[in-house]
């Protein structure tokens, strides 16, 4: 084989090389787009900023197609899924609701019951307390017939179970008319038996007040008072008058 050969046939071989080389090149960039447009889901985004704790819906999110590499298997959800489910942080326009931002849809333990009450801006905390958090209730007795004019503390360490953002106007009727009053209906889990209690107190009660508790879980509340009542103020006491 002359020179002449030997240059023709190293050409061929670099020509095959190259070549092999470009196939391999494009069927990588032509792989990596058919990933990126080829599969794709759809997925649930909010229109517009969400507030916390609103229930989910066709009216603030929609469905957006997109690449299927490009999210999680916990973003691929059903409208039927999502409805009415509701989310505890803000939500951003255009941000992609997955399965791990949602409230559970029922966090109860299978002793516990869901009781709502209304509260106000005092006896409600001045708006202080979330869902998630747990505060003590007390209720004052003092027009309950057979009972001592007192405060009493009901249920300890009640957890909150969810707050509705609006408020609702409530109407009183006593003997000087009628009184109008904005409340803030709270949704507390209990046991059955505290359940039947805070029921009665809601009921018959003067009052009925959310008191938070300390952050710390550790916190010994051994010894702390459970009922006041105005005999422990001191003096005379003052026989009421029969009306």
């Amino acid at each position: 084989m002359n020179p002449r050969q030997r240059r023709g046939l190293l050409f061929i071989l670099v020509s095959f090389v190259v070549a092999i080389g470009t196939f391999v090149a494009v069927s990588a960039y032509v792989a990596n787009v058919n990933s990126q447009v080829g599969s794709r889901v759809t997925v649930y985004q909010a229109r517009a900023a969400i507030d916390p704790y609103t229930p989910l819906g066709p009216d603030n999110i929609q469905a957006v197609e997109v690449p299927a590499r490009w999210v999680s298997q916990s973003s691929v959800l059903t409208l039927d899924e999502l409805q009415g489910r509701r989310v505890g942080f803000r939500l951003n326009a255009g941000t992609t609701v997955s399965s791990d931002m949602l409230i559970p849809s029922s966090s109860l333990s299978a002793t516990e019951r869901e009781i709502a009450v209304n509260v106000n801006s005092v006896t409600g905390v001045a708006g202080r307390v979330l869902p998630g958090d747990r505060v003590d209730i007390y209720a004052v007795f003092a027009d309950v017939p057979g009972l001592p004019k007192s405060v009493r503390i009901l249920v300890r360490d009640v957890r909150i179970v969810s707050l509705q953002g609006e408020q609702t106007v409530t109407r009183q009727t006593a003997a000087g008319g009628t009184s109008e009053q904005r409340v803030v209906p709270v949704t507390l889990a209990l046991e059955p038996a505290q359940a039947l209690s805070v029921t009665y107190a809601a009921a018959f009660a003067q009052e009925v007040r959310l008191v938070a508790l300390p952050n710390d879980v550790g916190t010994n509340r051994a010894g702390e008072p459970n009922e006041y009542d105005a005999g422990q103020l001191g003096g005379t006491a003052v026989p009421e008058e029969n009306n």
